[in-house]
Formats: structure tokens, sequence, C-alpha cells
């Protein structure tokens, strides 16, 4: 199948995903017309197309294509060869339109300004294609679809008539007889068409021009009335019922192409109405948290004034249609205000002394009806004539989580950095939330300082001295980053790391001592087997890559799950509201209950699906207060960020990886045995290679070709950040000094991000290197691109990579700075994040080392030599094996 998604640019792109046999296929020539520009896809979905069943993004799509045809529609001119004005974006439903769209890939771009751009681009398109047409506006909306015909100028007005209490209505049928001498329309009773187009030789403009009203009638009794009576040419005196009935029918009016004006107080899509308010709110002055109770109460509204009992006795006992209310005249139905009344007092007065959850109360507020047990929703009424508001405890605490900003704290005292003010903002987040005992996810774009948020975070809760320790869950991969990272910001903190490549504690000693310290650092995959830490009651319990627990069926997840405390926290920069599925299982941990169950959850995705209008409005208001999600591409967010972070990326080895680093350095010893000279040397330089190779593959030592990700840490580590940077749709550069293991990695890259890349090295043709570059730099143009170091380190401009991989390391920083600098250079417009991988235990770690000590052998021999290698060579043989020699516990991948 095919799907839309919506690139870092705010742009939409076709992309083909896995096929599933309840998708809808798409039509002929609707992919074609995407592919030439997404703006002919969208006008060709709501045209030629538009009565096809879509898949939801590309019904969404449609949905901004009709607003606009719609737009278009009331000021498209009658005259052949008139400008059709442009139309700006309506800054009003583009913003509801980003509430209502669905899951797909690239939703965290999706943003006010992108649907401007699209409506823009389609605004663009339009009006050259009826420049270019022979009918003008109105032949070219004809021939488009005749559903969005605009044939004749006919308006229907109606006005008020204060003059005469029983008829206060007055409507009136003009049509537009050209231009007034300041170019507005001249509207003149429809009456005097009749005399205008007197004569045989006018019937076909006459029969033009009444078409749209003709199409009325054929489904308003209304108009067909007033037709049928003549009325329609002669102003006419009506009563309030009939005037509602009038005003009820404006969409149908509008959809057969005629233009209605009416009184400014009324609105087609909000008529004012009076509502059963519905206010949730804390039982009790002693605060809101999620096990706190709600209450709420019930009364009748209009515009958010409550109404006393006189005034709601009115309405009640009026007929309902328009009915005069407090100087104004507002919709009354009088059969569904009682029915949705009556509804909320039973619901109050079950839930009089028990009151309601907090979630359940969330639930209310956003119109997520996601946990009825009989899997229906209140009637439509209910929805219709109700509003519901949260009172002013509740409406606090909602909207400190949906103001982040709000939240900003200064840093807790030891924390050993400054933070940045989105930072601080997320750190304050972090503390409003888990005080509540809310869940967040802190959903950040990769380096961005997730981590560092939450290490303020700790701090502050150290502030509260309740001897109470907080639990940290990560990829073994990433112990030693949290490790330095702690060390580095916040020398205060306590912890101990609960996993085999640490020496020191053993998991007895921790779990007895846990609540001395402030934090215990573990693995998914110790946590399925310590049980201990499923039955200890937690400060926090963090998770970090928390996409591991995306899938609801795995050991780690319903282990992550089973954890017990205070607050919950998931830490991940893959979007989580791009996938359902994905989404409900981290808010299982997050919030349980929140989202029902799984099947509950299930059940309620159907019904926003099979709407006759699909709206993803109420999911989204229901979790949006628990992300915060900061992209690097907003600057309006994110003013400072550097151009360039580096990270580092540690790596364990494979078993079978440790088993042939250590044969190799005691292959190493036994062969510098008796040797000097030019011979020991040439051993050193060779092993030395030996063991870069191994810690990439062991494939790449034995030169078997079966690079299989699980007999690799660095593979392993690729694929947990190549899935983050393939959510993002970002490029990424990959470099390695190995050319033949370049294509390896291609492959296994390609079964990542779900497409193929590209490769290069030295014996890549100048003209295929100038085609590669044109392709990667494309918007549409292939995800990554791997590359040998010699090879690209130089020549290559490759702004559109927002991320570089150094797979293994040149061991010179000027070498691999060069490389770097393909990437971040003049024209790079976004933030560059650089991944030097090493692997822990090490002669890379080792290396890295020496290099980050920055010590006067170092900078002489590894920063100022074409190989870093020179520099073991010169080593004895004791300080040589010592060096490159194996530390099992720290290389351990478990």
């Amino acid at each position: 199948m095919y799907e839309l998604a919506i690139t870092p640019q705010g742009h939409l792109l076709v992309r083909e995903e896995p096929s599933e046999a309840s998708d809808p296929k798409l039509p002929k020539g609707l992919l074609d017309a995407y592919r030439e520009s997404p703006a002919g896809g969208m006008l060709r979905s709501a045209s030629e197309d538009a009565e096809a069943v879509l898949p939801p993004s590309f019904e969404f799509a449609r949905s901004i294509a009709r607003l606009y045809l719609t737009a278009l529609c009331r000021v498209a001119p009658a005259e052949v060869g008139a400008t059709v004005p442009e139309l700006p974006p309506p800054a009003g439903d583009l913003d509801r339109a980003v509430l209502q769209a669905p899951p797909m890939t690239g939703l965290e771009y999706l943003t006010p300004a992108a649907l401007s751009d699209w409506w823009r681009e389609l605004d663009t398109l339009v009006r050259g294609e009826i420049e270019r047409h022979p009918g003008g506006a109105h032949g070219y909306l004809r021939e488009r679809n005749p559903q969005w015909r605009f044939v004749g100028r006919v308006t229907f007005h109606l006005a008020e008539n204060k003059r005469n209490p029983d008829y206060p209505f007055a409507f009136l049928a003009t049509f537009a007889n050209g231009l007034t001498p300041q170019g507005k329309v001249r509207h003149e009773p429809l009456g005097q068409a009749l005399q205008q187009y007197a004569g045989e030789q006018n019937r076909a403009a006459m029969l033009n021009l009444l078409l749209p009203v003709s199409r009325a009638a054929e489904s308003s009794e209304l108009v067909r009335r007033l037709v049928d009576s003549g009325e329609i040419y002669r102003p006419l005196a009506w009563s309030p019922r009939e005037a509602y009935a009038f005003l009820r029918a404006i969409p149908l009016f509008e959809s057969n192409g005629l233009i209605v004006r009416v009184p400014d107080w009324w609105s087609a899509q909000k008529p004012p109405r009076p509502r059963v308010s519905v206010k949730v709110d804390s039982k009790n002055a002693t605060g809101i948290g999620v096990d706190a109770m709600l209450q709420f109460s019930v009364g009748v509204s209009l515009d958010g004034e409550a109404l006393g009992p006189d005034e709601i006795a009115q309405l009640l006992e009026s007929s309902g249609g328009l009915v005069p209310l407090k100087g104004k005249w507002v919709e009354v139905d009088r059969e569904k205000l009682q029915e949705a009344l009556k509804h909320w007092k039973e619901v109050e007065r079950d839930v009089r002394y028990e009151g309601i959850s907090f979630f359940e109360g969330m639930r209310l507020l956003s119109g997520a009806n996601i946990v009825k047990e009989d899997g229906g929703e209140h009637p439509a009424a209910d929805r219709e004539w109700s509003g519901l508001t949260a009172g002013p405890g509740l409406d606090a605490i909602l909207e400190g989580l949906r103001s982040p900003d709000a939240q900003r704290e200064p840093a807790p005292p030891g924390l050993k950095a400054e933070l940045r003010p989105y930072q601080r903002a997320g750190y304050g987040w972090l503390r409003f939330a888990t005080r509540l005992g809310l869940g967040a996810c802190l959903a950040d774009d990769m380096g961005l300082g997730k981590t560092i948020q939450v290490i303020a975070l700790l701090l502050d809760l150290k502030r509260d001295g309740r001897n109470k320790a907080s639990l940290l869950v990560v990829p073994a991969s990433l112990i030693a980053n949290w490790k330095s990272e702690l060390a580095k910001f916040a020398p205060s903190l306590s912890f101990a790391v609960a996993h085999p490549s640490e020496t020191g504690a053993t998991d007895e000693e921790i779990a007895s001592a846990a609540d001395s310290l402030d934090l215990v650092v573990t693995t998914y995959g110790m946590l399925v087997r310590q049980d201990w830490m499923k039955r200890h009651n937690w400060r926090l319990a963090i998770l970090d890559e928390a996409q591991a627990i995306k899938n609801s069926g795995t050991k780690q997840t319903r282990a992550a799950k089973e954890l017990t405390a205070d607050g919950r926290i998931a830490m991940t920069g893959t979007p989580v509201e791009n996938r359902l599925s994905d989404l409900w299982s981290l808010f299982d941990f997050l919030n349980p209950g929140l989202l029902g169950t799984a099947k509950q959850f299930g059940s309620f995705v159907k019904r926003l699906q099979s709407a006759p209008t699909p709206s993803f409005e109420p999911l989204r208001n229901l979790v949006r207060p628990y992300i915060l999600r900061r992209l690097k591409t907003d600057k309006r967010v994110i003013s400072d960020l550097p151009d360039k972070t580096e990270v580092k990326a540690y790596c364990g080895l494979s078993k079978h990886q440790a088993a042939l680093y250590q044969h190799a350095v005691d292959d190493l010893a036994r062969q510098l045995e008796g040797t000097d000279g030019i011979q020991r040397r040439g051993i050193v330089l060779a092993q030395l290679m030996r063991l870069k190779q191994i810690c990439n593959h062991p494939a790449q030592v034995a030169g078997t070709g079966d690079y299989a990700a699980d007999r690799s840490g660095k593979f392993r580590r690729l694929a947990e950040i190549a899935e983050e940077i393939a959510s993002r749709q970002e490029k990424v550069l990959v470099f390695t000094q190995f050319r033949e293991i370049a294509d390896p990695l291609a492959e296994f890259l390609a079964t990542l991000f779900g497409r193929s890349g590209l490769v290069l090295h030295g014996g890549t043709s100048v003209k295929k290197r100038k085609e590669f570059v044109d392709q990667f730099q494309r918007e549409d143009g292939p995800p990554f691109f791997v590359l040998s170091l010699k090879a690209g380190g130089t020549g290559l401009n490759l702004t559109a990579a927002a991320h570089v991989v150094h797979f293994d390391r040149w061991w010179n920083p000027a070498i691999e700075n060069q490389a770097t600098d393909r990437a971040f250079r003049i024209g790079q417009k976004k933030n560059v994040l650089v991944h030097k991988f090493i692997c822990r235990g090490t002669v890379e770690e080792r290396i890295d080392e020496m290099i980050a000590r920055k010590s006067r052998v170092a900078d002489e021999a590894i920063g100022g030599s074409d190989s870093g290698e020179v520099l073991l060579t010169e080593m004895d043989n004791d300080t040589l094996l010592q060096f490159v020699k194996l530390d099992l516990h720290q290389a351990s991948d478990g």
C-alpha cells in the first residue's frame, strides 16, 4: 500500500508501506498526481476522486483540499478571464486540522505553518489552471467535478426585521448583475432576472443562472416550496421557525453553488446555542493528583455564562428553533437539550459520593469515551448539546502540563551545567508532572539533552530527603553514556549499576542498599531477570529509549509495566503518536488505564476511523498533556542550539566478538616474543587492524560475509540509532575506514530504513560521485550514505544529513573532523549530531580516552600523524599488551 508522509520540512511525500488486506486501494491516476506534485494529488483527491475511499493519510490531505475548494467557490468570479483572488490560509481551520490529523509518518512535523504552505501551493496551482481554462473559474470547477460547480450568482439573504415581533426575519433572493464602478458585485432581486433574461435568446443564460436553485430544490423542501409558489422572486417576512429551518439548511444550499448571507450572530459551524455545562474539578482543597477523585457539577450556560432557573425553564418550555434569550437569538432543540441535561444529571447522581477518577475526568474532558463497557458512546445529542470544562483547580493542572515554558525552573543545586531555556522548561515540566504522580513522556529530538533534563530532576528529588531510590532502565549500550553524564553533571548523586558489565556490588547488595542510593541503573534484559526490581517501591521508574516497550507482548515490556513507582518517565526520540499500538503500549506504562485496555482502545480507534468525518482530535487532546516534544528544527523553541553536537556511542561486544578479541590479544603476545624492529612494528600494526575489524564485526575478520546483526555490538547500536533517525525521516552519513564493510553496512541499514541507500568508496568514479551527491541532497532522496573515510573525507557537500556516524575510528581527530564536515559546512541549515562509536573495554575506548585527555603524546602522535597506530608501535611489550587487553566486564553486551 501507499501512505502519505510529512517530511521534516513539512512537505508531503508518497511512501510505499507493507500492505494490509483492509487498506483501501488508491484510485488510478491519484498516485501519479501526487508524484507530480503534492498539491496536484490533493486537488485530484477532492475533485475527480472526490467520492473514492482513501487511506487515512490521503483522506486528511483531501480534507484540506476540500476546505480550499469550498473557500474558492465562495469567491470565484463569474466572468471568464477575471482574475481569481489569492485565498489566504484560514488560520482557525488549519489550527483545528492539526489536531484532527490521523496517525501518519512525520505527524510531529505537522503544524499550522506547514498546512498554510500546502494551502498556498494549492492556491497557486488552481489559480494558474483557471487562468488557462477557457471557461473561467466556473467552467474549471464544473470540469473538475460537478460537486464543485459554482454556476450563477444567486444569493439567499436572511436578515432581522425587528419592527415585526411576529415575523422578525426577512428573506430575499438576489442575483449578481455585473459589477459596480467600485468593483463590487451588484445584487438585484431575483425577480428582475425574469425581465432581464426575457426572450428565447436568453433562455440558456436564465437556465444557467437558476441551475443552483433548481439543484437545491431537489433536496430541500423549503426551496421547492419557494420555487413552486413563486415566492423566491419577492421579499418575504418569516417567523423564527421558518428562519431556523433556513439556517439549518445552509450547508445544503452552499453545496449546490448558492451564496448565503445571514446575520453575523449565526455561524453554520458553531451556532450560538445553550449547552449543558459540565464542570470537572477536585472534590476538596487538598490538591489534585493522579490518585485524587474528581467531581463535577451540571448546569446550563450560553457562551460560557450560566443561565438561571427561569431562563432554563424558558428554554425547555419553548417550541425550539430560534429563541430570543439575553438580547440575542439562540438555537434551541428542546428535546435534545432536555435529553443531554437528563444524561448528565444521572451521571452526577451516580458519582455524587465517590466522585470519578482523574483519568476518567481526563477522558470526559477530551471527548475520548474509551472504556464504555458496551463499546458505545453516549448519545450524539449529549455531545452536541453539552460542554465539558475543567474547574479552576484542574484547569491549572492541565494548563501547567500543556504549557511547559511556564514551568521553567532554575537548575537545582549540584548540577554542573547550565541548562538552556528549553531544557529548564523540560526539567520544570517533568518536576511538575511527576510530583502529581502523572507519567510523563520526554520525546525531544535526539541531541537536545533529554539525559541532562532527567538528571536535573533526580537532583531535585534528592532535596526531598526521602531516602527512596529511582530506577533507570536503559539499553546495555547506554550504560557507559549514563555513567559518564552522571559523573560529569551530577557528581553528588549516588548510584549503582545492576549489570554484569559492572564490577563492585552484587545484585543482592544493590537490592538491600537501594534506598540509600539516589539511583539504580539497569538494563531491559536485567529487568526481566531480576524480580526484586519489580517488587521494590521506587521513587521514579525511568525508561530510556522507551521505544523498547512499544510491543506490548514482549517480556521486557511486561516487566517494565510491573514496576511500582511514585512516578514514571519515558524518554524517547522516536515519534510516539504515529503508531497507535506503540502509543497504547507506552501509555500503558506511563499512565495505566488512561487509554483503557488494548481491546477497549482498539474499539475506540475503530469508532474514530469509521465516523462520517474521521477526527483523532479526542485522542490527541487526551494524550497531549503527557508528551513533551521539541524538534531541532523549531528555532522558536531552540534558538541557541549549537550547529554541531558530538556524542560518544558506546558499544559492547557480543560473546563471539569477545572471544575473538581475546584470542587476537593472546596471539599478539606470542608474536611479540623475540621480535623487534620493522618486524615487530609490522606485527603490531597488523594485529591492531585485526582488533579494529573484530570490534566492527566478526565477519569482517573471517571474510565469511555473514554480517548478522546479533553478532556485533556495533551493529546493534547502529540499529538503535538508525531506528530513531528513520522514524524522524532524517538522513545520516556513515563513515568507515574499511571498504569491505561498506556494502554490508548499507544492506543492514536498508532493512532499518525500509529503503536502499548509497555507498561511496575509492572505486567510485567522479561522475558517480556527483550523481550520488545530487541524489542524497534531494528531499525524497536516499536516507543514508555509507562512505569510506578516505574517499568521502573531502570534496563532497552533503548538507542534507542531520547525523554523522563514525562506525570505526581513524584515531586521528583531524581526519574524522574533515569527514564530519561533509555534512557540517556552508549551506547546512540544521543541527548535525555526530555519533562516534566506541567499543567498551577495548583498545578503542583507551585510544579515545587518550585523545580526550589531550596528553602531550596524543597531541604529537595521534593528532599530528596520519595514523594513531604509530604511537602504539613504540610502546614496550608490557605497556602495549596492557593497552589493548580486553576488559570483559566493560565489554559485555548483555
